[in-house]
């Protein structure tokens, strides 16, 4: 089977792509590399824009995963329109092409943030959506462009996942553990703006198994699907943080708790994940704290803001260089 995966250079591309080209599977790329190519060599590249994709590209490939767009809050609440047009109008191009051009399957990557604020309540994928941000509001539009396209011939899986985090070989630490875990290990202090909301948390060898779990799914599947190894209050994250770095490293982490107001709040089901696509979680917050450890030897320093995808996405827009960059992509 051939896969094209659109913004497969990213952070969840790193750690996937290795995997299903381990499974024997044939995996192409299509990105301009914002945060530079840190791919297997065995992976084609196509260097182009996903707007000039033509149905001629798409038609050597049994599926397209779009992982591509801008990824989070940040990135959306700095640039509304590219946010729009790189998470909302590029899904629905790509998934519209790939239709035309024969492709079997499209796997697009949501996000659990289409929910927005929730009562405390655990939601499935038949609860409402109501997010008012901007990233939300466009992975939802990106979200319905693609499963609209779904019939007998078209299988359409939409992943809405949790907050992805852990160590990729592209890697992040604009995430909420890999965030606290770099302001542990470089002040020894953690910060949690807000301890009571609620996130679904994802380890990125996790999201890498529900991809995978979508593209080996039976050719009839469609649908929606949220993916999660668990739900925290924000609080448990900084404390789980915490007390695994002291138990490995020996080191004393404080925490600084404030109580800010926070409109994003919500904890997912994944049973829909675990019946229909076999998706069964094994990370959690110290397995996620672990692979940092693990991996320590790997990172080019703290602050180096090409570890910060909003740093990457500013220096991009005033034409400055950063470390570990190798253009721009979608």
């Amino acid at each position: 089977m051939r896969l094209l995966i659109a913004g497969g250079g990213g952070y969840v591309g790193s750690v996937l792509i290795p995997k299903l080209l381990d499974r024997g599977y044939k995996v192409d790329v299509v990105d301009l590399f914002w945060f530079g190519n840190h791919l297997p060599l065995p992976a084609g590249v196509l260097n182009k824009d996903i707007f000039e994709l033509t149905r001629e590209d798409l038609e050597l490939y049994d599926q397209v995963i779009f992982l591509a767009g801008l990824s989070n809050d940040p990135m959306a609440e700095y640039s509304p329109a590219k946010n729009f047009v790189f998470n909302a109008a590029a899904p629905a191009y790509l998934a519209y092409m790939a239709k035309i051009a024969g492709v079997k399957r499209y796997v697009y990557a949501s996000s659990c943030s289409v929910y927005g604020y929730t009562e405390n309540e655990l939601y499935d994928e038949s609860r409402p959506v109501s997010s008012s941000y901007p990233y939300g509001i466009s992975k939802l539009q990106g979200e319905q462009a693609a499963m609209q396209l779904a019939d007998d011939r078209f299988s359409v899986i939409s992943l809405r996942k949790g907050t992805v985090s852990g160590y990729s070989p592209r890697m992040r630490f604009d995430l909420i553990i890999n965030t606290m875990f770099k302001a542990a290990m470089k002040s020894r202090v953690i910060t949690v703006n807000n301890p009571s909301i609620w996130r679904p948390i994802l380890s990125i060898d996790d999201a890498a198994t529900a991809y995978i779990r979508a593209v080996e799914a039976n050719p009839n599947t469609s649908g929606i699907f949220n993916i999660a190894s668990g739900n925290y209050t924000v609080g448990e994250v900084a404390d789980l943080v915490k007390s695994e770095i002291e138990e490995r490293l020996s080191t004393r982490v404080n925490l600084c708790i404030k109580h800010l107001e926070d409109f994003r709040n919500y904890k997912v089901s994944i049973e829909k994940a675990n019946n229909v696509l076999s998706f069964h979680p094994s990370g959690d917050v110290k397995s996620i704290v672990r692979s940092l450890i693990d991996h320590m030897d790997k990172y080019e320093g703290w602050d180096n803001p090409g570890y910060s995808n909003i740093e990457c996405f500013r220096a991009l827009e005033s034409g400055a260089e950063i470390h570990s960059m190798a253009g721009a992509a979608v």
